[in-house]
C-alpha cells in the first residue's frame, strides 16, 4: 500500500508543479475530443460517413450516413437534418460551430472529349494507312461527351483492343484506365468512322476561268485526302496564279487547276526585245497567241510583218535571242567601251 499511495502523492506534486490539477487536466483532455461539425467536406467515393462530417468522430467515424452527390458535384445538407442523423448513431454532444448546412463534395476525374477524340486518334495512328495522330479525324456514333470517373480511377487510357476497317473508315477501339483503390480498371468503348485529312487551300468565293486569285480568296483548311487527293494546292503557291477553270466557293484547289497567269494575250501589242552581244533593241509587235512567263508565242513584228518565235519575260514583254554572226568575236564585257547599245528603231536584220 506504502508504494502506492507514495506514486499517487508524486503524481499529485508533479501536477501541482505545472500548476495543473487532476480534474483541470480531465476537463482540458474532455474539451479536446469534444467532436464538432465541418462546414465542407469533400470525400472520394459515393458513401458520406461520420467521419467525414465530424471532428473527433471517435469509434463512429465509420459509420455510413450519407449518399454522396453524383461525381464531380456538390451538395448541402442542413446542420438540423445532420444532428438528427448522428443522433440516432448514438453520436450527441456535437459542437455545431453555429453553422447552418454543410457542403459536400464528390471528387471525380473528368476525361473530355477532346482528350477521347485524340486518344482514339493515338490508337489508330499509322493502321491500315491512315496517317499520324494529328492528321486524322475522328467522329463518334455517340458523342461521348465529358465522362467523369471515380477520383481513384488515375490511370491512362490504354488502349486493349483496336480495330479498322478501310473500306468503310470504322473504328472500334476498347481502353482501360487503372484504379488505384486495387480494383479492376474501368473499361471504356468507342465506335464510330475516322479519315485521314490533309491541309487544302480552299476558296472562299466562286471565281471564273482565267481569274486572278488574290490572298482574300483562299483559306486553309483540313479536308478528307481522298476527296482533296494527292496534288492539294499550298496556300502560299496560290496567290497570283490564274484559275483553269470555274470554282465554286468551298472547292480545295489543285495544282492542276492552277497556271501562271498569262503576261501576254493573243492580238494584244506587245515589245519585242532583241538581246544580242553588245545589243539591245525594242520594237513594237503584235502577239499571236497567249502566254505566262517562259513560255514560247509567235509575235509578228509589225515593221516587218513577218512572224517570230520569242519567250515571255514579262508583261506584254517577248525576248528574241539573236545569234552572233559566225567569224564574229562577242564583245568583251570585261572592257570598258563593251558596254551594249541600247536602240528603239528596227535592226536592219532584225525579223
Amino acid at each position: 500500500m506504502m508504494p502506492m499511495i507514495a506514486r499517487q502523492l508524486l503524481l499529485a506534486a508533479a501536477l501541482l508543479a505545472l500548476g495543473v490539477t487532476p480534474s483541470a487536466a480531465q476537463t482540458r483532455s474532455a474539451a479536446i475530443a469534444v467532436p464538432a461539425l465541418r462546414a465542407s467536406i469533400t470525400v472520394a467515393d459515393e458513401i458520406v460517413r461520420v467521419g467525414d462530417l465530424v471532428d473527433n468522430a471517435g469509434a463512429a467515424g465509420s459509420i455510413a450516413v450519407y449518399r454522396a452527390p453524383d461525381l464531380g458535384t456538390t451538395g448541402t445538407l442542413p446542420v438540423a437534418q445532420v444532428l438528427n442523423t448522428l443522433r440516432s448513431h448514438q453520436v450527441i454532444g456535437v459542437d455545431t460551430r453555429d453553422l447552418k448546412e454543410i457542403t459536400v463534395t464528390r471528387l471525380a476525374r473528368t476525361v473530355e472529349s477532346k482528350e477521347i477524340e485524340q486518344q482514339v486518334a493515338r490508337a489508330l495512328e499509322n493502321r491500315h494507312g491512315l496517317g499520324r495522330a494529328g492528321s486524322i479525324s475522328v467522329t463518334f456514333d455517340r458523342d461521348p461527351g465529358d465522362i467523369r470517373l471515380e477520383a481513384t480511377n488515375s490511370g491512362a487510357l490504354q488502349p486493349v483492343a483496336v480495330r479498322y476497317e478501310p473500306r468503310s473508315t470504322r473504328f472500334d477501339v476498347s481502353f482501360e484506365i487503372a484504379n488505384d483503390a486495387g480494383t479492376a480498371p474501368t473499361k471504356l468503348r468507342f465506335t464510330g468512322t475516322a479519315i485521314e485529312t490533309i491541309e487544302a487551300a480552299v476558296l472562299v468565293r466562286n471565281v471564273e476561268r482565267g481569274d486572278l486569285l488574290k490572298a482574300s480568296d483562299v483559306v486553309i483548311e483540313r479536308r478528307p485526302k481522298a476527296e482533296v487527293g494527292t496534288d492539294a494546292a499550298v496556300r502560299d503557291s496560290t496567290i497570283g496564279m490564274q484559275v483553269r477553270r470555274q470554282l465554286r466557293a468551298g472547292q480545295a484547289l489543285r495544282v492542276a487547276d492552277l497556271v501562271k497567269p498569262d503576261l501576254v494575250t493573243r492580238d494584244q501589242s506587245v515589245t519585242l526585245v532583241y538581246r544580242t552581244a553588245g545589243l539591245y533593241l525594242t520594237i513594237r509587235g503584235k502577239a499571236m497567241d497567249g502566254g505566262a512567263e517562259g513560255d514560247v508565242v509567235s509575235v509578228m513584228n509589225l515593221q516587218s510583218k513577218r512572224v517570230i518565235s520569242g519567250v515571255v519575260t514579262g508583261r506584254g514583254e517577248v525576248s528574241i535571242s539573236v545569234a552572233a554572226p559566225q567569224g564574229v568575236p562577242a564583245a568583251d564585257a570585261s572592257e570598258p567601251n563593251s558596254a551594249p547599245v541600247k536602240l528603239s528603231s528596227v535592226a536592219p536584220n532584225a525579223e
